[in-house]
């Protein structure tokens, strides 16, 4: 796991739109799994600027969603289709036939949960997937506990989530309970992983998931099994780490050419 300690969270966002931006140039059609919430904002504003600035060509790009909420229509403001659809795809000016995601309104959810696992497998697997972390130390919605193994399935929120979702919606009582998400063995099966975390609220969390012992109670953990993880934090969301003078002076000596 590799652990890269920014100023502040637009200078993460520059810092891993530009390693999106890098794959692409190298793989056009690269999927690449996509986060929601504010965390990741400033890696799309990021990369839309680099579109727009002909740095990079995402024309053949792919996009697939991490999670969804259970329950709500695929047109709903705050279902996650519409999230990507807006903060992502559209500001890449690409075609929504680029986008693959989970349908959580699903007269059986059960098996869309199956089928959108298959189909990340039959689209070749996710090159790059984009991971925010809860301050229980979930990634998707695999809540605390979640086996490190689980495929794509329905999860229910805790009562700390559904808090922390509430103000994108009117009221607590309008966030759903349930979700479908990525399991924590599916996210593994990405080629690279990349967490970004940022604010003091996610320092403990960080620091757990990276200093602390593999555990299903921080499902962030498990990044430690992966073979290409990339954790980047800001200096708050890097206070609780006890080795941050190591991650700096590693990523301060890392040679050009391995890239991020």
């Amino acid at each position: 796991m590799e652990v890269v300690i920014v100023p502040d969270a637009a200078a993460g966002g520059e810092l891993i739109a530009e390693a999106m931006a890098g794959l692409l140039r190298r793989k056009p059609d690269a999927l690449l799994g996509v986060a929601t919430g504010s965390t990741p904002l400033p890696i799309y504003e990021a990369l839309a600027a680099k579109v727009r600035g002909a740095e990079v060509d995402v024309t053949r790009a792919r996009i697939c969603q991490l999670d969804e909420y259970v329950g709500l229509p695929q047109g709903h403001p705050e279902s996650y289709r519409s999230v990507v659809l807006r903060e992502v795809v559209e500001p890449l000016g690409l075609p929504e036939s680029s986008f693959m995601g989970p349908d959580g309104s699903a007269e059986d959810v059960a098996a869309a949960c199956e089928e959108y696992d298959r189909a990340l497998g039959e689209a070749g697997g996710v090159d790059l997937q984009l991971l925010g972390i809860g301050t229980d130390g979930h990634i998707g919605f695999n809540e605390p506990c979640s086996s490190l193994a689980s495929r794509t399935r329905i999860k229910t929120l805790t009562q700390q989530t559904r808090k922390d979702n509430a103000r994108f919606f009117d009221s607590l009582d309008e966030v759903p309970h349930h979700v479908i998400t990525q399991g924590i063995g599916t996210i593994l099966e990405a080629r690279h992983l990349v967490l970004l975390a940022t604010g003091e609220a996610k320092a403990d969390a960080v620091a757990l998931s990276v200093e602390g012992p593999l555990s299903a109670l921080v499902p962030a953990s498990a990044l430690q099994l992966h073979p290409h993880a990339t954790v980047v934090v800001d200096e708050a969301a890097a206070s609780r780490l006890k080795l941050a003078d190591y991650f700096r002076a590693t990523y301060a000596a890392k040679p050009d050419w391995q890239g991020l």
